[in-house]
């Protein structure tokens, strides 16, 4: 598929990754609708950050994912739909479980609907990787069995579901795009990047995390978004589904301690129990394959984890950008 040109719909595109992805988009000449959570002080999340050159060139639709009638009206016309609209907060879905299964597995079940009845020409569903739970073997790849270790992951690996069962059940062209673990500028608190930066960041001396032993598979942001594009443009993935990994892995320690050399030497890291997940819903271990999306598309990893740490370092040293976070709290 040659994706410059077209008319698309961001969902979630007032999010981390979903902003970036808009901005992208633009930059490709596409025509984008950028689908935003519906709030009364009309703000659409990191889109606002944009600059006003690309904000007079973005369709803004504010909305809510659970809500069919809006995503079918926000979604007729287009010919391609990039679905990001998710809670993603494992700590949250602990006790709100009920919202992840309206949000994410609904709010997919609205996106498939309306293009199945639009005939939309492809339809790109993002799962996470903690639909695979630890793994079981490494690197991961899309053949992993589904675990659900968290009320977030399973109400994942119902969207999931629900999306293959579309393109068996009425030949709908969707891919399931599933990213590792990103990280980069515009990242939530709740992240384990930002947590420890903006902590560090404002001369805290003590970095209060959880389980220090996790490993992650970390993406810089841009190279996720850029997977998101090249698995759209990649006729060959129709009906499947598909890592973005790096084919690496970091503890959460070792990460910190990367970062506390970077910005302060002196600082210590301090486990807090409250931060801590219940031991058989952690995911002790995410390392991606890359084989599949390296065969079938011409994604590249473009940035290494350093260089994209250093970025996002340089980001969120802007003192308008670390003002918008709460470092002295726990970020469910």
């Amino acid at each position: 598929m040659i994706l410059n040109n077209k008319k698309v719909v961001v969902t979630g595109a007032d999010g981390f990754i979903g902003s970036h992805l808009t901005e992208a988009l633009l930059d490709m000449g596409c025509t984008v609708k950028a689908f935003v959570y519906y709030n009364s002080f009309n703000t659409w999340g990191w889109l606002d950050t944009l600059p006003k050159e690309k904000l007079d060139r973005l369709e803004i639709f504010a909305g809510d994912i659970r809500d069919s009638n809006g995503v079918r009206t926000a979604l007729k016309d287009a010919q391609v739909v990039f679905h990001l609209a998710a809670l993603i907060a494992i700590p949250f879905s602990y006790h709100s479980p009920e919202s992840y299964i309206d949000t994410n597995v609904k709010g997919t079940l609205n996106v498939l609907q309306a293009a199945r009845d639009f005939g939309i020409e492809k339809v790109l569903v993002t799962s996470t990787s903690e639909v695979y739970g630890t793994a079981q073997f490494v690197p991961i790849t899309e053949l992993h069995p589904r675990q659900p270790q968290s009320p977030y992951s399973a109400s994942k690996i119902g969207a999931d579901c629900i999306a293959e069962s579309f393109y068996r059940s009425f030949d709908l062209p969707v891919t399931i795009v599933r990213p590792f673990n990103t990280f980069g500028p515009r990242q939530s608190a709740r992240a384990v990047i930002p947590t420890i930066i903006t902590q560090l960041l404002n001369g805290v001396s003590e970095i209060k995390l959880g389980d220090l032993r996790p490993t992650r598979d970390l993406l810089f942001v841009k190279d996720t978004v850029n997977g998101f594009i090249e698995i759209a443009k990649s006729d060959a993935l129709m009906g499947e589904d598909c890592n973005i990994a790096t084919e690496s892995e970091i503890s959460v320690q070792d990460l910190a301690l990367e970062l506390i050399n970077q910005i302060n030497p002196e600082a210590r890291i301090l486990e807090e129990e409250q931060r801590i997940r219940p031991i058989k819903s952690e995911v002790f271990r995410l390392y991606g394959s890359k084989e599949k999306i390296s065969q079938l598309t011409e994604w590249k990893q473009q940035y290494s984890l350093a260089e994209g740490l250093r970025e996002t370092i340089k980001w969120f040293g802007i003192k308008d950008n670390l003002s918008k976070y709460k470092h002295d709290i726990y970020n469910l």
